[in-house]
């Protein structure tokens, strides 16, 4: 059976991995002031923070037309037995909704779709891992039975300069937002029930990402061998010193570094961080 990968943009995936696994991409997009543009095809993650400063609307995510997965699926329908399709979390983006809406309206193929209940190159490590095993020769059942087995070893934390992002865009409660602007407070957040809510209140942003560093440092104990990413909002300097920092702690964790993209640092805001990891 020959299995084909399909992922969003949100993964963050970068175009040469994309070409050396055979990686399909469906891109979502952003609105700026009245201009759409597929992320990762029509803009960078550093046009799109530079836009947005002297933007003087909020802008807005949009998520893949259902038409564009149909046309997807129906190439690789030419090619490939069966399709797996990996999205960020359907809580937070009807796009997992419409890649299964979309497998059902193709014929001659098999389409799984499948929801990471998160994003970002954290949801990356489920595409990675499922294009390898494609490459392999390894069947959509297979593949799915590994990605369910990965969902209990997947953890992400994030910090934010400013939860008005997460709390305009409708992706973080306006309570827990007033809250946090109230007590000045940087949250560290993660996903529950493929949706975002604080973690811990803390303080400081340096406090923030130690609280990240102390949560991977329990798991790097557990585990004989780990993959990490750090995860930034357009400070790719501050980033890449956390993770020479983590590398150097954390021998047995292999680190990457990764960014947030014009959908997700729409409502993440500029200078927001993550750390996500899984075992090996």
């Amino acid at each position: 059976m020959r299995t084909a990968i399909v992922t969003d943009s949100t993964a963050y995936i970068t175009a040469e991995e994309r070409a050396r696994l055979n990686i399909h991409m469906i891109p979502l997009s952003v609105n700026i002031s009245g201009q759409l543009f597929a992320e990762e095809v029509d803009i960078t993650a550093s046009e799109f923070y530079d836009k947005v400063r002297g933007a003087k609307e909020f802008p807005k995510t949009t998520q893949p037309p259902i038409g564009e997965f149909v046309a997807l699926f129906d190439e690789l329908a030419k090619d490939y037995d069966e399709i797996i399709s990996i999205h960020l979390s359907s809580g937070i983006s009807g796009t997992y909704q419409g890649a299964v809406q979309a497998g059902e309206m193709v014929e001659g193929i098999n389409v799984y779709a499948f929801d990471s209940e998160i994003s970002c190159a954290v949801q990356g490590f489920y595409v990675l891992r499922a294009a390898e095993m494609a490459k392999e020769g390894h069947s959509a059942k297979d593949i799915l039975a590994a990605l369910a087995d990965m969902q209990q070893f997947i953890r992400a934390y994030f910090i934010v300069d400013d939860l008005a992002h997460l709390q305009r865009g409708g992706r973080l409660s306006s309570a827990a937002a007033l809250i946090g602007g109230l007590l000045q407070v940087k949250p560290v957040l993660h996903f529950v029930g493929k949706v975002i809510v604080p973690f811990e209140k803390i303080r400081t942003r340096k406090k923030a990402l130690k609280r990240a560093e102390e949560l991977l440092a329990e798991d790097a104990k557990k585990y004989a061998a780990m993959d990490a990413v750090v995860i930034h909002g357009n400070c790719p300097a501050e980033a890449q010193e956390w993770l020479e920092q983590l590398a150097a702690t954390y021998p047995n964790v292999n680190f990457k570094l990764s960014y947030f993209g014009p959908v997700i640092g729409t409502h993440l805001g500029e200078g927001s961080m993550g750390l996500g990891w899984t075992k090996k």
